[in-house]
């Protein structure tokens, strides 16, 4: 959609607004929603109404459509932990919204995260992977026993710690798939939090994700409820996920796994519910799979059945015995390309306070700075000589900042359009 500038090309303006760049390539740029939930589906789950029925449900007004209360008087801007995370989760489940988690892999993209939040008014979920860790303390590092990973991590969460008042919207520190495998990973970053309560009184991060989904449920459980009494201890919440999410991300590839895996029964996420919350002080999310995928995928060829997690918040007030319509499990989503709106916001209405992001803003960062290459081609082929004379420098142009701001801009303008599909678009204002 951009095209280059010949020698005899008109004299350059200053380097383009990304985000005008992008406007100009919406019509041809494939966007889809990356989202997490993953559980086992068998013939014992619960009969589900069809897709056409579920979608007939009232849903909550979006909360650009509605006045949202402001948030508790805990929540501020900046990292929240402890009983600000619990009552930041609350007021999303309360007025029908989720937040974001977006998988960073630098600076450029952390920052990113949090224009876009502050711009948008809402709250978002800075998140780290195993192998975007590593790639922050440097992939020359030595990773030994995962020194690099864990570094990368811990490094990048005090970069957030450090800048996130400034954007004055809360700010989730989370990570991301921990495999069983990986677990070397996942115990380094807790004693990082376990040193730096010690000194604050909170931990570094907000929460943490164990994905034990391939193994045996019974030692998944097991295992996290190990986990969560050790985290419980310094106000640190933990994701789990049950069953499995499809395709592949970031180290984690389950391409061909059975389908049915993608579906869960809510007697697991029961015994999940009930196991956790007899632990003291306990704070944990469920990624409850309903049919997601990451990655891309053309639209219909990912089927999302969220009506799986209305089943099981129904069949969990039922055991427990709370009033009808209550939604007693936290539930997360990952993995949704290729998902609609409806599906989206089904899920939300079904308890999911937070929606995976990463294919999608990762296209758009690099999109932000291939259209700034192509806007500035002829800019950018040497350091002296340019359309405007053979003497005239282009250092203006090459300097890595006006790219990786391309990026960074790209990004937030995606970001944002997923903070509308999620509801929460303006929901961040503070009890004066």
């Amino acid at each position: 959609p951009f095209s280059t500038r010949s020698s005899t090309a008109v004299p350059p303006q200053p380097p383009p607004s990304p985000s005008a760049l992008l406007c100009t390539m919406a019509n041809q740029s494939f966007f889809s929603l990356c989202v997490v939930l993953a559980l086992a589906a068998g013939s014992a789950f619960m009969p589900a109404p069809s897709r056409a029925m579920a979608r007939a449900t009232p849903r909550m007004a979006t909360a650009t459509e509605t006045k949202v209360p402001p948030l508790p008087k805990s929540v501020k801007p900046g990292v929240v932990t402890g009983q600000a995370l619990r009552d930041l989760l609350a007021h999303a489940k309360e007025n029908g919204y989720a937040m974001p988690g977006v998988n960073i892999v630098g600076t450029s993209s952390i920052n990113a995260c949090m224009e876009a939040a502050s711009k948008a008014k809402a709250p978002v979920m800075v998140t780290f992977s195993r192998g975007g860790g590593q790639f922050i303390a440097g992939k020359a590092a030595d990773n030994t026993d995962d020194a690099a990973c864990i570094a990368g991590t811990v490094a990048g969460a005090l970069h957030v710690r450090t800048v996130a008042a400034l954007y004055g919207v809360p700010v989730v520190l989370h990570t991301d798939h921990c495999q069983k495998s990986w677990l070397p990973w996942f115990d380094g970053l807790i004693k990082a939090n376990e040193e730096y309560y010690e000194q604050h009184g909170e931990p570094l991060f907000s929460s943490h994700m164990l994905d034990l989904s391939e193994e045996p449920l019974e030692e998944n459980i097991d295992i996290c409820k190990g986990y969560m009494e050790r985290m419980a201890k310094i106000d640190l919440c933990l994701e789990m996920e049950l069953g499995i999410t499809g395709g592949e991300e970031d180290g984690v590839d389950n391409t061909d796994v059975d389908s049915s895996r993608l579906y869960t029964q809510p007697e697991e996420v029961y015994q999940v519910y009930e196991t956790l919350s007899a632990i003291p002080n306990n704070h944990f999310t469920i990624a409850a799979a309903f049919g997601n995928v990451h990655g891309v995928y053309a639209p219909g060829n990912v089927n999302l059945m969220p009506v799986i997690l209305h089943n099981c918040q129904k069949y969990i007030t039922e055991k427990l015995e709370l009033p009808e319509g209550s939604q007693p499990a936290d539930f997360v989503f990952h993995g949704g390309s290729g998902s609609s709106i409806e599906d989206i916001r089904y899920a939300i209405d079904g308890g999911v306070i937070k929606m995976n992001i990463d294919t999608d803003t990762q296209w758009a960062f690099w999109d932000g700075i291939r259209a700034y290459e192509a806007a500035n081609r002829d800019y950018l082929q040497g350091q002296i000589g340019n359309p405007d004379g053979e003497e005239k420098p282009n250092k203006k142009y090459y300097d890595p900042r006006m790219a990786l701001r391309a990026g960074e801009e790209a990004m937030a303008a995606r970001l944002m359009k997923s903070m509308d599909d999620l509801r929460c678009t303006g929901v961040v204002s503070f009890e004066s």
